[in-house]
């Protein structure tokens, strides 16, 4: 180790049970995958019994290779420090750890005191002095919740805190259980976690609401239920108490249909990470109002006395309590996946590195294969899913891609097994032939290629419903984006049930979607948006200039399409023009699959490169069409963004799209651009403070990377699910 910087260390005191150290194993793992390196240094809190031995989760992390940990007697230096848990700072530390670090996070996991007693746990301002007088002071302060954050404010109201939240993460696709049906004839609620009296609710009428003693309801409790069972005086017949540990959470999950937790009223949760846990495992949740910071529309609110009348109505409506276990499912992806964190990796300069899948060794395993099929497309959308799915999934599983757009070359160059089949447009050939002709080459690549899940990113012609009857002993997806077209394709909705099942990549406008597969959106597997990129991939600001040859005037990117479907060409004279004025420099993005060159502009660069996310950050503005990939990189990544949405589309609602997200304040829409919209919509986005306000809203509504989700989720398939012959 001596001479090592490693990308993170994460100071703390590894032997508490609870969520502390699980929030750092979920941060480990997430480096891990990403080929990042962390080192632990273990520092004893006062507060702590000195027989405790480290918690299981940490001793996995060392055991499993995945971290490793500092010696006492040896100096650590690395680009992030992170250090966890305040209380370790109630007194000054007896041996210093030697660290070296460009960057330094104390993560406020836990809140000074409870409504009670605002100092209970620490004094808030002699911890930040001691911190200080070890680390500097200019380590940055990030509560781990907005309820952190208001308890640091209320005894220390000048306290500088960092302007975002350290939030929780959690691998949901490591979480994800699919279920079948309820766990028994009646509802079985529970809850898990750590004894600690403030844990559970002091009024015993409200344990006896929360968890009933009723027949018609079973209770499981993972932890702490000694603790109930005390103050109700008796253990009640449909009660099952298991003592913290006797269970891996995982596993306990799957015995209940609700999570339900309530606490002690004067307790400051920190964040609530079993409500998270439940979340990411399909358990719909009910808890107090004032978790609702923190879990927005995922969970179910309420009081104790809610608990049964919330627990019947979910119980008696099945279709309900799908449609809550997936908004909770897709929130937990999007707002605390792992892809969060390494997105705020990133802001501290600490990128992925994630390395190519070893080669297999002869005499090895089999390698899994899916096959991904796409459309041809009028641009890249279909086939760029499917290869940010495909780059995800784990080193046992490889992706073939199969594709009748002319990206296919794309996806050779991106390193996948790409197979070309010809569209019905390249053919020129009538339904019954070209129904043949896809079902025969697809029966060929399955022979060929022996997958055991074929992913289908395009619309269930007959060809590919006959494939599917043709091979029942294999796993088919639909990966069917949402967003269509009002009153458009409800016949293929109907067509699609020939699949087992349904992967939806996230909408960020889907609240606007009134499309038809709202109405089915219950029974599809729904993930985040799914971007070809993640954030932390994207070059800086200077790299991605100087690939592109850009100099320090402001930037625009043109990227209207692949000119396919309608004229780009008429309103880029115009929007040239305009900047050009304004002293942008200007460059047009061509489709690598443009069937028509794009118009040449004095003093414009033209670009064909793929992907075109990676230069991003190089621009202070884009105009853009409203296509799924384009929409959701500009406003995943906060580029300011004028949408000028391709209204010529036969299934892709893009007029929709655009308006949402002008409704949002995320970006600018020009829905006519022969008109002087145009004009008046660039007249704003060349004022910075616009750009500026635009960029904003996209970081407060940000969402994370659903590639990683649909990838983890596809691979288990296999193992889990199979089709009867």
């Amino acid at each position: 180790m001596p001479g090592t910087t490693f990308d993170v260390a994460i100071l703390s005191d590894f032997r508490y049970p609870g969520g502390t150290s699980a929030s750092i194993a979920a941060e480990v793992h997430a480096q891990a995958e990403a080929a990042l390196s962390t080192v632990l240094v273990h520092v004893p809190s006062p507060h702590q019994p000195r027989v405790l031995p480290f918690s299981p989760r940490i001793s996995e992390l060392l055991r499993d290779g995945v971290a490793t940990l500092a010696r006492d007697d040896e100096p650590v230096s690395c680009k992030l420090l992170l250090v966890r848990q305040p209380r370790i700072f109630t007194e000054d530390l007896a041996t210093l750890p030697r660290i070296t670090a460009e960057r330094t996070v104390m993560v406020i996991n836990q809140a000074p005191g409870d409504v009670g007693n605002p100092f209970r746990y620490y004094d808030f301002a002699a911890v930040r002095d001691r911190v200080h007088r070890y680390f500097g002071d200019t380590v940055e302060w990030a509560p781990i919740s907005s309820q952190v954050r208001d308890q640091v404010r209320q005894v220390v109201p000048d306290a500088r805190l960092a302007p975002d939240d350290w939030h929780e993460i959690i691998d949901v696709a490591h979480w994800w259980r699919d279920r079948d049906g309820f766990v028994g004839d009646v509802p079985v609620i529970g809850r898990h976690g750590r004894g600690d009296p403030v844990k559970w609710p002091i009024d015993p009428a409200e344990i006896r609401q929360a968890y009933p003693v009723t027949g018609d309801v079973r209770v499981r409790v993972l932890g702490g239920g000694e603790i109930a069972v005390e103050r109700l005086g008796e253990k009640p017949d449909n009660w099952d108490v298991v003592r913290f540990g006797a269970e891996e959470p995982e596993e306990f999950l799957r015995t209940i249909d609700f999570f339900v937790y309530f606490h002690d009223p004067d307790l400051v949760e920190a964040f609530g990470r079993t409500i998270l846990e439940a979340m990411a495992s399909g358990v719909p949740v009910i808890i107090g109002e004032h978790f609702r910071p923190t879990f927005a529309d995922a969970a179910l609110y309420g009081t104790p006395a809610d608990v049964p009348r919330l627990v019947a109505e979910l119980y008696a409506d099945p279709a309900r309590y799908r449609a809550v276990v997936s908004r909770a499912r897709e929130f937990a992806e999007r707002r605390y996946g792992h892809q969060s964190h390494l997105a705020r990796l990133a802001d501290f300069g600490i990128r992925s590195r994630i390395s190519p899948a070893a080669p297999a060794v002869p005499g090895s395993l089999k390698q899994r294969r899916v096959l991904m099929v796409s459309d041809n497309g009028a641009g890249m959308g279909h086939i760029s899913r499917l290869m940010a799915i495909g780059r995800r999934l784990p080193g046992d599983m490889s992706a073939v891609i199969a594709t009748q757009s002319y990206g296919a070359s794309v996806a050779h160059q991106e390193g996948f097994l790409t197979e070309y089949i010809p569209s019905r447009k390249v053919l020129d050939a009538g339904l019954a032939r070209w129904t043949a002709v896809l079902r025969a080459r697809l029966a060929h690549l399955i022979e060929l290629h022996e997958p055991s899940v074929v992913a289908v990113d395009c619309l269930p012609h007959p060809g590919i419903v006959e494939a599917v009857r043709d091979h029942p002993e294999i796993v088919w997806v639909w990966v069917r984006r949402a967003m269509w077209q009002r009153g458009v394709g409800a016949d293929w909705i109907t067509e699609g049930k020939v699949f087992d099942h349904v992967l939806e990549p996230g909408e960020f406008a889907a609240i606007a979607d009134e499309g038809p597969t709202v109405a089915d959106r219950a029974s599809a597997f729904q993930v985040a948006p799914i971007t070809f990129l993640d954030e932390s991939e994207l070059l800086d600001r200077e790299a991605a200039k100087r690939e592109l040859d850009l100099d320090d005037r402001p930037a625009v990117l043109l990227q209207l399409g692949a000119g396919n479907i309608n004229d780009i060409a008429s309103p880029i004279a115009r929007i040239c023009t305009h900047l050009s004025g304004h002293g942008f420099q200007l460059v047009l993005a061509e489709s690598t699959i443009a069937t028509r060159p794009m118009p040449r502009v004095p003093g414009a660069k033209v670009v064909k490169i793929y992907p075109v996310s990676r230069y991003l950050r190089a621009f202070d503005l884009t105009i853009s069409a409203a296509g799924y990939n384009s929409f959701h990189e500009q406003i995943g990544f906060a580029i300011p963004t004028v949408f000028l949405p391709n209204t010529a589309t036969r299934l892709d609602d893009q007029r929709g799209r655009a308006r949402f997200a002008a409704a949002t304040g995320v970006a600018l829409t020009v829905e006519d651009p022969a008109s002087a919209e145009l004009e008046e919509a660039l007249d704003q986005a060349v004022r910075p403070e616009v750009r500026a306000g635009l960029a904003h809203r996209c970081r407060e509504l940000g969402f994370g990377n659903g590639g990683a989700a649909a990838a983890g989720w596809l691979s288990g398939l296999p193992a889990n699910t199979w089709r009867m012959a």
